[in-house]
């Protein structure tokens, strides 16, 4: 049976709506001031809060009732939304502003999700739901990377993370991971000599640009296929590309993740 992605959205929306923080709050106020059981909100607000309600609810008691369902519809309705706005509010740089922008639900939805999270729990769930089946498709177009000797536990961690970022979409980051992972992979070939000549002459700062240039001048020494420099050159041009010049499409990311699991492929092999 296909798992539904639309319908597992649908279902965290519908989940999101019924949980948003502030709705039983507003509903509540409202059913208390309907009712005229108003003075049971005084032990449960501050002091100044509940005298300032008191004093708009006693200026128009029907208004009153209303504005406060109509606020607890607004919190649910607009829930996702400002999850989302949640989030992005972490991910980018935010103006200063001293004006009041955001609508008074979102301000008393804020305030009373500052300890349950709710608003980033949605916000996570919704943006990682999304991210299905692009990331399925991104995998259709990769294969294994099969290799005949190992390199090392960090080699493969940049390798698991270079992927990840493609298959999420992070693809300069993508990129930068894969430059790392072949600095990492040459480092673990070269042989002793080699490597000691290596961390003296970059005092122990050798770029990936610099690792291929010393192997392609030992090729002999290091029995490194020859087809192997002009793969891995591939992977640090674009993620040199990806560093100092701007971000990535997903073609350039997905070539750049290719050529470097080819590299791999070369340089471990027995």
């Amino acid at each position: 049976m296909p798992i539904d992605i639309g319908r597992l959205e649908s279902l965290l929306e519908q989940m999101s709506a019924e949980g948003a923080p502030g709705r039983e709050f507003c509903e509540a106020i409202a059913e208390l001031a309907r009712t005229g059981r108003f003075s049971e909100l005084r032990p449960v607000l501050p002091g100044v809060v509940y005298e300032e309600l008191w004093a708009r609810y006693r200026r128009d008691p029907a208004g009153f009732v209303a504005g406060w369902k109509n606020l607890g519809q607004e919190m649910r309705q607009g829930f996702i939304h400002h999850a989302r706005q949640r989030l992005t509010q972490l991910t980018r740089l935010q103006h200063e502003s001293k004006a009041a922008d955001a609508p008074a639900w979102q301000e008393i939805q804020r305030a009373l999700d500052g300890q349950q999270n709710d608003l980033l729990r949605a916000a996570f769930a919704m943006e990682q739901l999304e991210m299905v089946e692009p990331a399925v498709l991104r995998a259709t177009h990769l294969r294994e990377c099969v290799v005949a000797t190992p390199c090392s536990e960090e080699a493969d961690r940049y390798l698991d993370e270079a992927t990840r970022c493609y298959f999420l979409g992070l693809f300069t980051a993508c990129a930068v991971m894969c430059r790392s992972v072949l600095e990492e992979a040459v480092k673990q070939r070269l042989p002793d000599g080699l490597a000691r000549l290596v961390r003296t002459r970059y005092r122990n700062a050798a770029t990936l640009g610099n690792l291929l240039h010393e192997v392609n001048n030992n090729l002999q020494l290091t029995g490194i296929d020859p087809d192997f420099p002009h793969v891995a050159n591939r992977v640090n041009d674009t993620g040199r590309k990806a560093v100092h010049q701007g971000l990535l499409t997903e073609d350039e990311a997905r070539e750049c993740l290719q050529n470097a699991r080819r590299a791999l492929e070369l340089l471990l092999r027995a």
